[in-house]
């Protein structure tokens, strides 16, 4: 599932022109505390609840306040896990999503990215969860997969990101069908394969709750 499916239709970009007071307005209905502001198609940043009350006068447009918008945004290709790395690592409650061409395209909430991946299929499979770290150079998927189904089980579904900006390592997400991993991670041990974390369906599912709760919490202050 990737950002651009993810965008809603329900929060409309605010304009420089806008004043405070309407930002206010849309924040109370939208139930954010953060909305996209968009010049035509340029992305200008997220305004802010805070910004508008270090402001201190609803009636000044935007354009009082570009200095402090906060460049924050997905493209379009980002697969829904690295938009939730986004919302999370800026604890934003939306994110604008932009083009290869880095025009504005919508907004994606923090509140609807959840939903959409906590109905993932995947994610109701029985089974467990492994990271890997490794680098970029190093990925294979045909020997991640052989080594999964090398024990008799399979991959429900897989996710590459970056583990840092730094760095030439990637962390690779795997879904396994099977809640015993042990001998799967002695496997990938003996290939000598960083593991940097594992959880089981009912660990990974809490914590998926708790994550989920905690961003219902902060878009309800």
């Amino acid at each position: 599932m990737l950002a651009r499916e993810l965008i809603t239709d329900e929060v409309p970009p605010l304009k420089p022109t806008d004043t405070c007071k309407k930002v206010l307005d849309w924040m109370e209905d939208f139930r954010l505390t953060h909305l996209p502001v968009v010049n035509q198609r340029e992305f200008m940043g997220l305004v802010s609840y805070s910004d508008i009350l270090d402001l201190n006068d609803t009636s000044k447009t935007l354009d009082n306040l570009q200095a402090s918008l906060l460049k924050v945004f997905v493209r379009e290709d980002y697969h829904a896990f690295d938009v939730l790395k986004v919302i999370a690592n800026f604890n934003i409650s939306a994110v604008a999503v932009v083009d290869n061409n880095g025009k504005y395209m919508g907004v994606i909430t923090a509140d609807s990215v959840m939903h959409k991946i906590a109905k993932m299929p995947f994610i109701h499979e029985p089974g467990g969860i492994i990271i890997l770290e490794m680098n970029t150079k190093d990925y294979s998927l045909s020997q991640i997969a052989q080594i999964v189904e090398g024990n008799d089980a399979k991959v429900l579904n897989m996710h590459i990101n970056a583990a840092s900006h730094e760095s030439n390592k990637i962390e690779v997400t795997l879904k396994i069908n099977k809640e015993d991993l042990s001998p799967i991670l002695q496997t990938f041990s003996r290939y000598n394969y960083t593991v940097k974390a594992i959880f089981h369906q009912q660990s990974f599912n809490n914590d998926l709750k708790d994550r989920y709760d905690q961003f219902i919490h902060f878009l309800n202050i």
